[in-house]
């Protein structure tokens, strides 16, 4: 969110309880999230869980993490549990929008958020929070498949690089945790985002790079 559009904000939010959103972050943590959802089309997709955890300097909060489950999304059909094997049965007692929005919004604050792909949850809470709020988040993003691309092509110009989440965290030899769990793919990418940012790369390349 630029400089304006966060004035803009703060500026009509100026009696609301929620104006501190918009102000600049100035704490020391992250929050890494991630979301499953009915689809990969960030504009239509509905949410069905919610997942984060907070990054202190180079520690990962684990046990301040969340995990949201919404209820059933209409659009939750074969093809969505699928990927991420949870049923309609596995949402009866899920929080409605407002509550799993609310929560969250209190954990995250104005917190940068750190994931893989993240501009792909943000757009969908985006949507969420227009309708609920009437606002979008306005927390910086920190995208770890980025930061990633970006130290190895200082070491390596002009070369192509598997920039799947498993091939990164084989890359920089942390646990391959099993796909499509939003906890699970919170944790990975703040393990990335800590490795990167407090770590060393491996020297050795991977499998698949090769230059142009």
């Amino acid at each position: 969110m630029n400089v304006l559009r966060r004035w803009w904000y703060r500026h009509r939010l100026r009696h609301s309880e929620y104006r501190a959103l918009f102000e600049r972050y100035r704490g020391d943590e992250l929050v890494s999230l991630d979301c499953e959802t009915t689809s990969l089309d960030p504009h239509s997709a509905e949410l069905v869980t919610i997942a984060a955890t907070r990054i202190r300097a180079n520690r990962i909060l684990t046990s301040q993490s969340i995990h949201l489950t919404l209820r059933a999304p209409a659009s939750l059909d074969a093809g969505s549990v699928a990927v991420h094997r949870i049923r309609h049965q596995d949402l009866n007692q899920g929080l409605d929008e407002q509550q799993a929005l609310a929560k969250l919004l209190d954990f995250i604050g104005n917190r940068p958020l750190v994931g893989y792909h993240i501009r792909y949850d943000k757009t969908i809470l985006d949507r969420y929070f227009r309708r609920h709020y009437g606002f979008p988040l306005p927390n910086k993003l920190v995208e770890v498949s980025h930061l990633y691309h970006e130290q190895l092509e200082r070491q390596l110009p002009n070369a192509y690089f598997d920039l799947s989440l498993e091939a990164i965290s084989r890359h920089l030899d942390l646990p391959v945790m099993p796909r499509h769990d939003a906890l699970q793919d919170a944790i990975t990418a703040a393990l990335i985002y800590v490795r990167l940012k407090h770590g060393d790369l491996p020297h050795r390349y991977l499998p698949h790079t090769q230059t142009h």
